[in-house]
């Protein structure tokens, strides 16, 4: 903390690699690519490191796509996901030679075409389907259900396999789903499986022929006391049922969210009859889950404090709403000045923070082995007006 100030997001090196390999050896020599769910950390280092041990990513917008090429990582091992993707996006993937994009409506898919056309290329393309399977996960976070935005509806995709076929400047690669985010129960992606094999025989029935099956990302992972998948009994399951076809993960969460930790410092102590606040440094613009989802993270003293005082405590903000905790009902002994570390805050962390209450975005720093690195400088009050512009009347 002294080199690098509070509050700070510290991620391990050997965990984020560690954790993608466990998906990627579970398939041994079965046709495969995991593809890291950039949207989870897109910090650049992050990025190289993976992009160094062979990953394959899944972008959702043109600022991730770029953020993956300037980390080295290869535009081929893309995969394009989004509901909203924009004609330049679009123009930008092709340019690159990403792997394919991931359509998620009949409107999107027209719009490729036409991109596609006005280069005089192919755009390689997997249909994201929607197999309605509850996920049982946060409402938030939820995807693979009829009433959310992703995605077609499952019984709708054979007319859009169809018109792809019928164009030249479309080429069918192959059927993406993605039911959720945070599960640690299997039953639901076999169930998606299930659905989605139905619906390739159905397809092949038809002669259209399908490379890769993307089962999208969703694998959770331990917050409080939750059991996580058991990545290579997953996969077993997987490969029982898909024959040679290959195969496409994009987890995200699953890779960094153990592999980083949040640190805040205690600033002031502050109890009422009712109430014990730890009034930290850390905010809702920082680590925004538990305000959003409510979400849980288990909190650590970087230092064991015996002499301080022993109490359940709400670690609370310098942010203006009521909303703005990290954590409620801890049972804590603390002092001020102490650090805290929040638990498994490497995914979903700094990539939704902001500049609420004209609070500088925090710094970022990577652990390998006995060394530490900066991966993100810590942001000036300066940095938060240098883009705007006073007016001259």
């Amino acid at each position: 903390m002294q080199c690098y100030g509070s509050p700070l997001y510290v991620y391990s090196r050997t965990d984020i690699e560690k954790n993608w390999r466990e998906f990627d050896s579970a398939f041994g020599q079965h046709p495969h690519l995991v593809c890291y769910a950039v949207k989870a950390n897109s910090n650049i280092a992050v990025l190289n490191v993976l992009a160094k041990i062979g990953a394959g990513f899944d972008i959702v917008s043109i600022g991730e796509l770029e953020r993956v090429l300037a980390a080295g990582g290869e535009a081929s091992k893309c995969v394009f996901s989004g509901v909203a993707k924009t004609q330049a996006e679009i123009k930008r993937g092709l340019e690159v030679g990403i792997r394919c994009f991931n359509v998620e409506s009949a409107a999107e898919l027209v719009r490729i075409e036409q991109v596609a056309s006005s280069l005089n290329t192919q755009a390689s393309i997997s249909i994201r389907v929607n197999p309605n399977v509850d996920a049982k996960t946060h409402p938030y976070i939820s995807t693979g259900l009829k009433e959310n935005k992703f995605g077609v509806d499952i019984d709708d995709a054979l007319e859009l396999y169809k018109t792809a076929q019928q164009s030249e400047h479309l080429l069918i690669k192959g059927l993406d789903c993605h039911i959720g985010s945070q599960i640690t129960d299997v039953s639901p992606f076999i169930d998606a499986l299930d659905k989605v094999l139905d619906l390739i025989e159905v397809l092949k029935n038809q002669g259209i022929d399908i490379e890769h099956l993307d089962l999208g990302g969703g694998v959770g992972i331990t917050y409080d006391n939750e059991v996580p998948l058991d990545i290579a009994a997953y996969v077993a399951q997987v490969l029982k049922k898909v024959g040679d076809l290959e195969i496409i993960l994009e987890p995200g969460r699953a890779i960094v969210g153990n592999a980083g930790v949040f640190i805040t410092k205690v600033e002031f102590l502050k109890q009422n009859s009712d109430k014990s606040f730890a009034l930290i440094d850390g905010a809702m613009n920082d680590l925004l889950r538990p305000a959003f989802y409510n979400a849980y993270h288990h909190v650590l003293p970087v230092r064991e404090n015996s002499k301080g005082v022993d109490a359940k405590w709400d670690l609370v903000g310098p942010i203006c709403e009521t909303g703005d905790f990290l954590a409620k009902d801890r049972h804590l002994s603390l002092s001020e000045g102490d650090y805290l570390a929040l638990m498994s805050a490497g995914a979903y962390g700094f990539t939704m923070s902001s500049n609420y209450n004209s609070r500088p975005r925090v710094a970022e720093v990577m652990v390998s082995d006995s060394e530490h690195h900066l991966i993100r400088k810590r942001e000036t009050i300066q940095d938060l007006f240098n883009t705007e512009y006073l007016i001259n009347d």
